[in-house]
């Protein structure tokens, strides 16, 4: 599954030989991934060597540094040291074996529906062909399916699973992922849920838009990496995030599971909003105090421009007047 996929991308901006033998290279590759493998093979191993190597990985360095190193990653976490993992060598371990274990539950379920789905309509759910998509055919379809797990995640999390109406699920919701109280989240936790309210709130609202759109599997692959590294750095609890989005993401994050989840039920904020179930900033204010922040470089750019004009027509002025009086002692 090593594929230079960001040379596809970047081949409508490049005309190199080296992005021409790449795309070369990644047009070879995936033929011969397609027409060698059954798609469905090809679309669970993908999804779940995603999930892998962008958020089961990650998230054992990220807890290896919580424990072994506290005092240093307090400092870096949202709430500070009530958001470290418990030093129990053995309910972590539970909860690593709860998180693969829901790894392998949404690449079974998903493998099911769409085994189930292309017996039904006699051809692959998604489109698998030698033929590669165009680069703004993938952009649009990626936001199409940002837009609608922006709805899913934001309606399933406030009327299913942090709602009284959500019954039982919410109940399993609320005494798996939000068992400690009072801080932010670690990495780990975004797959350390009981699994049907982890299948409602991580595999639905990626999947499910999916089904609808049934874009190319390169645009499937595309969106759940991007999805996957988003939770992976929101769900980490730091407030070191770079980015004022994906920074802001992680702070509202760890404010919802703060106030167990009371408020901040959308992963991207903007409906949050709107519907005015932010808790502390939303994402409007963070978009201010980013365009506050930029205004203050380029006033203070501005400010150091014309004080070095200042300083350098100084210069000038004083060694106009040395030599000037230079001048006058040589006349005299």
């Amino acid at each position: 599954m090593s594929l230079p996929i960001l040379s596809y991308f970047a081949a409508p901006m490049m005309t190199s030989w080296s992005t021409s033998l790449n795309l070369l290279f990644f047009y070879m590759t995936w033929s011969t991934l397609v027409l060698s493998h059954d798609p469905i093979y090809i679309e669970i191993i993908g999804t779940t060597a995603i999930k892998v190597v962008f958020w089961l990985l990650p998230s054992l360095l990220f807890l290896a540094f919580d424990t072994l190193v506290p005092s240093l990653a307090e400092s870096i976490k949202h709430y500070g040291r009530s958001s470290l993992p418990r030093p129990n060598a053995a309910s972590l371990a539970r909860q690593v074996a709860l998180a693969v274990v829901n790894v392998v539950l949404c690449g079974a379920v998903e493998a099911i529906i769409s085994f189930g789905a292309s017996t039904y309509l006699h051809r692959p759910l998604f489109k698998s062909s030698t033929a590669l998509p165009l680069p703004w055919q993938i952009i649009k379809h990626i936001l199409q399916l940002y837009t609608a797990r922006e709805l899913l995640t934001y309606y399933i999390n406030r009327y299913v699973l942090h709602s009284p109406s959500g019954g039982s699920i919410a109940r399993l919701h609320s005494s798996y992922a939000h068992s400690t109280r009072g801080g932010a989240p670690y990495a780990l936790m975004l797959f350390a849920d009981h699994p049907l309210p982890l299948l409602l709130n991580r595999l639905v609202p990626v999947y499910l838009p999916a089904l609808v759109l049934r874009p190319h599997l390169l645009t499937y692959f595309a969106f759940t990496l991007l999805t996957t590294i988003e939770e992976t750095a929101s769900m980490s609890g730091y407030s070191v995030i770079p980015g004022v989005i994906l920074g802001g993401i992680a702070r509202r994050n760890a404010t919802h599971y703060a106030s167990g989840g009371q408020g901040n039920f959308g992963a991207w904020g903007f409906l949050d909003w709107v519907s005015g179930t932010s808790v502390g900033r939303d994402v409007i204010e963070d978009l201010q105090d980013e365009a506050g922040k930029h205004r203050v470089k380029e006033r203070g750019r501005r400010a150091a421009i014309d004080a070095g004009s200042a300083v350098q027509d100084g210069m000038e002025g004083v060694r106009k007047t040395r030599k000037g009086r230079k001048k006058t002692s040589t006349l005299m």
